[in-house]
């Protein structure tokens, strides 16, 4: 059916699509915009170690202190490089391709692009990775998610709090589950079924930090995780805290890689399940 009013000819589901595509175009953009002004301050404090090592380099003459700082810079230069390459990543690679995907790796890599918030925030980070295969996903599309998910939780916590990060495998679906839980306000049950929509939000504008408040991120993280054929699921209890799960599907036959931490035990408040 097509829409006589529109000159162009375009059937009104042809609209809708192209609509939405340049909704999900918009949400990229906001999601850079927030990661790029994430990492400049992030990159800034990189920046000052670099600097203030090869200062104390210059003023000290013996071996064992140039040896600190060289190792010093070295480890503040790969950081910058991994911040840059993550940036650069997120920006220049608009494929939906999937490919086997080391999920360990790309949650330490979007921790480290939020480090500075979340010590600013007063928030502790705790992991727990257990031995997981590969996944088969789009990389920066599932960091934007884990990037949104981290930064609400951040966000729940205005006076500081704990944030768990587990990675671990569910043989009987062959899935990768990532869980995100906060001990934040919570969400309140009659406005829980209605996070993923799009437009939608609980919170009324964005923050100190200026992000927050376009009611566009759930419903980007919801429509990346369908486009995976993975699924998204939330629990929550005001005052406790809130939960994310998300289902990754694992690529065939691709071998277990060993976690980069060590597990930590994560010893969360019970929460009452509230399914989306």
């Amino acid at each position: 059916m097509t829409n006589s009013g529109n000159g162009d000819g375009l059937s009104l589901q042809q609209q809708v699509e192209i609509l939405k595509q340049q909704l999900a175009q918009s949400q990229r953009l906001t999601a850079l915009g927030e990661l790029v002004s994430t990492t400049t301050h992030e990159f800034n404090n990189v920046l000052m170690t670099i600097l203030n090592y090869a200062k104390m380099g210059v003023r000290h003459k013996d071996a064992a202190t140039r040896d600190k700082c060289f190792e010093k810079i070295l480890a503040s230069a790969n950081r910058a490089a991994t911040i840059t390459n993550t940036v650069l990543g997120m920006a220049r690679n608009r494929s939906a391709s999937q490919e086997a995907t080391d999920l360990v790796k790309l949650v330490d890599n979007t921790l480290l692009l939020l480090e500075r918030e979340m010590n600013k925030y007063r928030v502790v980070v705790e992991k727990s990775y257990q031995q997981i295969p590969l996944a088969l996903v789009n990389g920066n599309q599932i960091q934007q998610v884990l990037l949104n998910l981290l930064i609400n939780a951040r966000q729940a916590m205005p006076s500081g709090g704990r944030l768990w990060i587990k990675l671990l495998y569910d043989a009987e679906n062959n899935m990768v589950d990532m869980v995100i839980r906060d001990n934040g306000c919570g969400i309140p049950a009659d406005k829980l079924p209605r996070i993923f929509e799009s437009f939608y939000t609980t919170k009324s504008g964005p923050d100190a930090s200026g992000k927050g408040g376009t009611g566009l991120g759930l419903s980007m993280c919801r429509d990346i995780i369908e486009s995976h054929h993975g699924r998204i699921r939330v629990d929550s209890t005001v005052g406790k805290g809130t939960a994310f799960t998300l289902k990754l599907p694992v690529a065939k036959e691709a071998p277990k890689q060993p976690a980069s931490t060590p597990s930590v035990a994560i010893a969360a408040a019970p929460t009452a399940t509230l399914t989306n």
